[in-house]
């Protein structure tokens, strides 16, 4: 075999990466997803406030618990590995761009991204990825929010399409995109942190322990590092853009301006009023015990697969 059929590209490695640690970290948390959405159209003002473990005992004392556990399940899949996929593909281009940018600019022969150059490249391709499918977002979380038995529940993806398409057209499969393209904030600041944290770690792992022999980007970056690292960046842009969650989700449920008010301003509005600033992050509990979890699966997956796909492939990724 010739070096040249040896090598894979380095965004074919990002892609797969990226749909490996989608497909791994969705089967894995989808149950706590359910949850979690359910919590987030939940009012606080309805007699029976609900909790986690409420909602989670409701599920499976239903005749099939797992599928009601795993309902939206297909949406949920689809979106999360395609998602992931195309993300880290268009980040790895929008990054390859920032480097030439600056190499051309520089005197030296590589030149290091800066946060704010992740946060561009991160925030870049999440607004591409948010286009492309907040459709599948809006089925998934139509789904989640209700039992399949529930009135006017969508009994499949196909099914949940063909109404939205019947019944609301193509506008029906862009609610809230405004708000989710404002959420791609959380990917950015969550790249932002996480990329020169790894970079740090490497360098310090190239240097002090390896002296000099590898380059950074040879340098593995352990698991354990990768759970530290990952679990920091999420909890910070979490903590930070979760509102919108909450706001994109009531955006996007049933008969969602009955229930919850009329585009962005409107839901807020209704939150503010009706909750105060605790509406904005109620299910941020569950939403920290899922995204922690799915945070370490996702991160997991990929740095492995990222790391040992070229060697397994027969050559080395560059970068």
């Amino acid at each position: 075999m010739t070096e040249n059929h040896a090598r894979i590209s380095p965004a074919l490695v990002e892609t797969i990466a990226g749909l490996s640690a989608g497909t791994a970290s969705t089967l894995a948390v989808h149950p706590l997803d359910v949850i979690k959405t359910r919590l987030q159209i939940h009012r606080s003002i309805s007699r029976t406030p609900a909790s986690g473990l409420t909602i989670f005992r409701s599920l499976t004392k239903q005749p099939q618990p797992l599928k009601s556990l795993y309902r939206g399940l297909t949406p949920n899949l689809t979106g999360n590995a395609s998602s992931w996929a195309l993300f880290f593909y268009f980040k790895n281009i929008f990054e390859s761009s920032l480097r030439s940018f600056h190499n051309q600019r520089s005197d030296s022969n590589y030149v290091s991204l800066t946060p704010l150059d992740y946060f561009l490249a991160s925030g870049s391709a999440g607004i591409m990825i948010t286009i492309s499918t907040n459709p599948i977002w809006v089925l998934k979380t139509r789904m989640l929010s209700s039992d399949r038995g529930a009135k006017g529940a969508y009994q499949s993806m196909w099914h949940g399409a063909r109404h939205i398409w019947q019944y609301e057209g193509i506008r029906g499969f862009y609610r809230g995109v405004g708000v989710s393209l404002l959420g791609n904030s959380h990917g950015a600041v969550q790249f932002a942190v996480y990329e020169p944290l790894k970079n740090f770690w490497r360098n310090h792992i190239s240097h002090q322990i390896l002296r000099g022999d590898r380059e950074n980007s040879q340098v593995r970056l352990g698991n354990t590092a990768t759970l530290l690292i990952s679990s920091s960046a999420k909890i910070i842009a979490g903590t930070a853009t979760y509102p919108y969650q909450v706001v994109r989700s009531r955006l996007q449920t049933y008969d969602a301006e009955e229930r919850f008010g009329r585009g962005i301003r409107g839901v807020v509005g209704k939150v503010w009023r009706e909750e105060g600033w605790k509406g904005f992050y109620r299910g941020l509990g569950t939403n920290v015990v899922r995204v922690l979890p799915a945070t370490w699966v996702t991160f997991l997956v990929y740095e492995n697969v990222r790391f040992y796909l070229p060697r397994w492939w027969g050559g080395e990724e560059e970068e």
